[in-house]
C-alpha cells in the first residue's frame, strides 16, 4: 500500500478549510398557486421544515416566488398578504401561525390554531411526487420509491410485483463510486465477474450486458464502462426479455444518465487517492434560453492512476454533452453525445495452484508490461415524446454505437506445484487496426392511461429493432502455434516486447446480428387495493456471419429464431405500507458467444417465479423488498477460455433476497443488502457416449449436479451514514460499511475455489456553505483491515485479487 504526497496535501486541506458562516441564497421559480402546494414546492427544493395547522392555510393563494432569495426570505415573499406570522423555532425550522392581519376565509373553522399537526415537512412529506427533485444535484435521499426500468413506466415499488433495486446518487457520492462493480455490491444477488471488465453475476448467472436510459449498450466483449454521467442505476431482477428483447435472466442493469435540467447547477470535483489516483469530474447543467426551451447537461470525467500490481496502471477519458428542446408544450427531444476511451495498462491475473488461487503477493504481476487493453466507444442517441393528452404519450428512441476494442496481451493458466511455472497464452484483438462493432437501436411506444369500468389501465404497446454489425482480428488465444513462455512464480521475468503476430497465426469474424419485436403490457388497478400485471413480447432473432484464418471455417449458416414470451404478476396492497406480490417471467436471448469454429451457440430460454413482500416505513423513507425466487435456464453459456465458449443443456439457481435502503431517522441513511442461494447448479449437461462405430456406450454427466460459476451461497453488503443536522457539526458526516462474499466455484467443474472474505470501509465528509457555493471535502478509506482476497473469478480459470488498504480523498465545488 502506498500514499502519496498529493494524497496527504488532500487529506490536510479537508480539515484545514473553515466554513463561512453566510447564508445560502438560490434561485427560486414557483408560480403563484395554493398556498400549501406552494410550501410543499418550497420545502422539497430547499430542505425548510414548515409546521402549521391546516386551518391556517386552507384556501390560499401564494404570491409568485422567482429570482434569487434564501429559504427564509422566498417563505416571507410566498406569505405577503396572507396576515400569516413565522416563528423559527431553528436553523431549517419554522412554525406558521394566525397574525394580526390574519383574514379567516369560508373554508376555515378554528382560527388562530398553532400547531396541532404537522403538515409539511421536508423529511415527513413525499418528495418523490415532484420529479424534478429525484433528479435534482442536491437530493441527499437513499431511497426511491418509484422506478422505470421493470415496466418503461414511472410505478411505485410497491406497486411493482417483481423484484427492483435503485442505487441512488448519493449513494454512489458517498462510496465516492467509479466502477460497475462498486455500484453493483449496493444490491443484492449481484457479484462482480472478470474483474475490471463490467461483468457481473446475478442470481448464479453470468451478464455483461449493460442498458444505458433503456437501451441495450452492448459489445461483443466485456467491457469496462464509466458512471460519470449516471444518475443512478435500477437492477431488475431475473428475466427481462418481456420489454427489452436481448437480455440474460438472472436480471438487467440499467443505468440512466444524468438529463438537463432548468435550473443551473454546476460542480467540480477533483479526487485524489492511493496508487496516484487522480480523477477530476465536471457536471454542468441549466437553460439555455430564458423561456427554457433549449436546456442542456455537460458531464466530463478524466482519470489517471496506477495499480496495486506492478506496472500496472490505467487512463480514462468520458465527455458525455446533453441538448433537451422543448418543441412545444407537448413535445420534447432530446439528444445525447458520449465519448469514451478506457486504457488498461500491464494488468495481469491470478493463476490456480491445485484448487485455490496461487498465493503470490498482491504486488506480482504474472502479465506483461506491454499489456494493454483499450475500450472505445462514441454513442450518439435521440429521445422524443409527444404527449397527446395528459393521459396518452408517444415515445421514440434512438441510439447507434461504434465501439472499438484493442486489445493485446498474456495470461497465465494453472501453476506447476513442483516447479513453480505458469504456462501462458499470447492473445491479441484488432490485430489490423480495422475492427469494429456498430450497434442500431430504434425502439417505439405508445403509452395511455384509461378506465374500464372500475378498472384503472395504464398500458403500453411498442416495438423495438436492434442490429449489430461486428467484425474483429484475433490470435492467439490458446492455439498450440501461440503458446507463449511460462514465468515462475518465484521468479518472474518478463518478455519486453509482444511476439510477432504472422498472418497464419490470426482469425478474422463477421456477424450480422437482426433482432425484431414487438410487445405489449397492461398494468391494471383493481378494487381492494389489488394491482395486476400482464405483458407479452414476440421476438424475432437473425444472424449471418463468416470467419477465416486459423479458427475459421468459411460462411457460418443464417440462422432464425421466433419466441413469444409472457410475463404476468399480481400485487395486493392491503395497507400503504405493505405489498405482498408474486410473479411468473419468461425469457428469450439469442447468444453473443460462438464456439471453436465461429458458430453462434442456441438460443437461450428461462423461466422465473418469483414471491415476496415489499415494505415502506417513515411516511416513505424507508423502503424494503423480500423475495424467494426459482430460475431455471436452458443453454447455458460456459466459455472454454478467452474466445470461445459452449452451451450446456440447463441450469437451476434458486434463493431468497433482500434489499434495504432509505431513511432510519434524520440524517440517518442505510443501504443494506443480503442473498442466500442454496441451489445454483447444472440440472442438465449428460452427452452420450459412442463407441468407434458409433454405437451408444455409456452417457457423460459432465457438469449435471455441479455449483455453477461465481454463485456464492451467502453474499451481501452494509453501507451506512450519518450527517449531523444542526449545531457546529452540522454538515459533517460519516459512514461504514461491510462487505460479506462466501466461497465461489472456480469453473463450472466444482475442481477450484475461491475463499470467502468480508472486507471493511470507512467515510467522512463535510460540508461547507461559502455564499452560493457548497464545498464538500470527504475522504473514503477501504479495506481498512488490509484484507487479502479474491475479488473476482474467470470461468475458465484465472482470479483477480481485490485492492489492499487503500484512501481516497475528495474536494467538490457546488454552485
Amino acid at each position: 500500500m502506498q500514499l502519496t504526497k498529493k494524497t496527504l496535501l488532500g487529506l490536510w486541506l479537508s480539515v484545514a478549510i473553515t466554513p463561512a458562516l453566510a447564508e445560502d441564497a438560490r434561485n427560486f421559480n414557483i408560480p403563484a398557486q395554493p398556498l400549501a402546494s406552494a410550501i410543499d414546492s418550497l420545502s422539497k427544493q430547499c430542505g425548510l421544515h414548515v409546521f402549521y395547522a391546516d386551518n391556517v392555510i386552507q384556501g390560499r393563494e401564494s404570491t409568485e416566488i422567482k429570482g434569487s432569495y434564501t429559504p427564509q426570505q422566498a417563505l416571507g415573499q410566498m406569505l405577503v398578504g396572507s396576515g400569516i406570522e413565522t416563528s423559527f423555532t431553528g436553523e431549517n425550522t419554522v412554525a406558521l401561525k394566525a397574525g394580526a392581519g390574519f383574514i379567516k376565509t369560508s373554508a376555515e373553522s378554528n382560527e388562530g390554531e398553532t400547531l396541532p399537526k404537522v403538515t409539511v415537512d421536508a423529511d415527513a412529506s413525499n418528495p418523490y411526487d415532484d420529479p424534478s427533485w429525484t433528479t435534482d444535484p442536491r437530493n441527499t435521499d437513499y431511497n426511491r420509491p418509484n422506478a422505470t426500468t421493470a415496466t418503461k413506466t414511472d410505478t411505485p415499488l410497491m406497486q411493482t410485483p417483481l423484484s427492483v433495486k435503485v442505487v441512488p446518487q448519493q449513494v454512489l457520492k458517498d462510496q465516492q463510486v467509479i466502477t460497475v462493480d462498486q455500484a453493483l455490491r449496493n444490491v443484492s444477488g449481484v457479484v462482480s465477474g472478470a474483474g475490471g471488465t463490467g461483468t457481473f453475476f446475478i442470481r448464479g448467472f453470468g451478464n455483461f450486458n449493460l442498458y444505458r436510459d433503456g437501451f441495450l449498450n452492448q459489445s461483443q466483449w466485456a467491457h469496462t464502462e464509466d458512471l460519470e454521467n449516471i444518475e443512478r442505476v435500477e437492477v431488475l431482477k431475473g428475466p427481462g426479455s418481456i420489454l427489452y428483447g436481448r437480455t440474460e435472466p438472472g436480471g438487467l442493469v440499467n443505468f440512466v444518465t444524468k438529463q438537463p435540467l432548468d435550473m443551473p447547477y454546476y460542480s467540480l470535483r477533483q479526487q485524489f487517492g492511493s496508487f496516484d489516483h487522480y480523477r477530476t469530474s465536471i457536471d454542468a447543467t441549466g437553460p439555455i434560453t430564458e423561456n427554457k426551451d433549449l436546456a442542456y447537461r455537460f458531464n466530463l470525467g478524466y482519470q489517471t492512476n496506477r495499480t496495486f500490481q506492478e506496472f500496472g496502471g490505467n487512463e480514462r477519458l468520458m465527455v458525455a454533452p446533453t441538448l433537451r428542446w422543448k418543441i412545444s408544450d407537448q413535445t420534447t427531444s432530446t439528444l445525447r453525445v458520449e465519448y469514451s476511451d478506457i486504457q488498461e495498462k500491464g494488468r495481469g491475473s491470478v493463476p490456480l495452484l491445485g484448487n485455490r488461487p496461487a498465493p503470490i503477493p498482491r504486488s506480482q504481476n504474472l502479465g506483461d508490461p506491454w499489456n494493454l487493453q483499450e475500450d472505445e466507444y462514441v454513442m450518439v442517441s435521440l429521445n422524443t415524446e409527444h404527449a397527446f393528452n395528459e393521459n396518452w404519450k408517444l415515445r421514440h428512441r434512438f441510439n447507434f454505437t461504434n465501439y472499438t476494442l484493442n486489445m493485446s496481451g498474456s495470461n497465465g493458466g494453472n501453476v506447476d506445484p513442483s516447479t513453480g511455472d505458469v504456462g501462458r497464452i499470447f492473445f491479441a484483438q484488432n490485430t489490423d487496426g480495422n475492427d469494429f462493432q456498430h450497434n442500431f437501436f430504434n425502439a417505439l411506444e405508445l403509452n395511455g392511461k384509461f378506465d374500464t369500468g372500475i378498472l384503472k389501465h395504464n398500458l403500453l404497446v411498442g416495438g423495438d429493432y436492434y442490429r449489430t454489425d461486428y467484425r474483429a482480428t484475433m490470435a492467439g488465444f490458446g492455439a498450440n502455434p501461440n503458446l507463449y513462455d511460462s514465468i515462475n512464480i518465484n521468479n518472474s521475468v518478463h518478455a519486453s516486447n509482444p511476439p510477432t503476430i504472422l498472418p497464419t497465426d490470426v482469425s478474422y469474424f463477421t456477424s450480422t446480428l437482426p433482432w425484431f419485436g414487438i410487445y405489449a403490457q397492461d398494468q391494471i388497478e383493481l378494487p381492494y387495493h389489488f394491482h395486476v400485471m400482464a405483458g407479452l413480447r414476440y421476438d424475432n432473432a437473425e444472424s449471418s456471419g463468416s470467419s477465416a484464418g486459423e479458427f475459421g471455417s468459411g460462411d457460418e449458416p443464417e440462422t432464425s429464431f421466433d419466441k413469444v414470451s409472457p410475463r404476468g404478476g399480481v400485487v395486493w396492497q392491503p395497507i400503504p405500507e405493505l405489498s405482498l406480490y408474486g410473479s411468473y417471467t419468461e425469457n428469450f436471448g439469442a447468444q453473443n458467444f460462438f464456439d471453436g469454429r465461429g458458430n453462434p451457440l442456441p438460443p437461450q430460454t428461462a423461466q422465473q417465479w418469483e414471491t415476496g413482500i415489499k415494505t415502506e416505513l417513515f411516511n416513505g423513507r424507508l423502503n424494503a423488498t423480500f423475495a424467494y425466487f426459482e430460475l431455471t435456464k436452458q443453454n447455458l453459456t460456459i466459455p472454454v477460455n478467452p474466445l470461445f465458449s459452449k452451451a450446456v443443456g440447463e441450469a437451476e439457481s434458486r434463493g431468497i433476497e433482500l434489499d434495504v435502503s432509505g431513511e432510519i431517522l434524520p440524517g440517518w441513511n442505510i443501504i443494506a443488502n443480503y442473498a442466500y442461494t442454496p441451489f445454483a447448479k447444472t440440472t442438465k449437461d449428460a452427452a452420450v457416449i459412442f463407441d468407434a462405430d458409433f454405437n451408444p456406450i455409456g452417457i457423460n454427466p459432465g457438469n449435471t449436479g455441479k455449483r455453477l460459476n461465481n454463485a456464492p451461497e451467502h453474499n451481501g453488503n452494509v453501507w451506512t451514514t450519518y450527517e449531523f443536522q444542526k449545531g457546529m457539526l452540522q454538515g459533517l458526516k460519516f459512514g461504514a460499511g461491510v462487505q460479506a462474499v462466501g466461497q465461489r466455484e472456480i469453473g463450472y467443474g466444482e475442481t477450484a475455489q475461491a475463499p470467502g472474505y468480508v472486507t471493511f470501509n470507512l467515510m467522512a465528509s463535510k460540508l461547507w456553505k461559502v455564499g452560493k457555493t457548497n464545498i464538500t471535502t470527504q475522504l473514503n478509506v477501504d479495506n481498512i483491515l488490509d484484507k487479502t482476497y479474491t475479488s473476482s473469478v474467470y470461468s475458465y480459470g484465472p482470479t483477480d485479487y481485490g485492492a489492499p488498504l487503500s484512501f481516497m480523498g475528495a474536494v467538490k465545488v457546488e454552485y
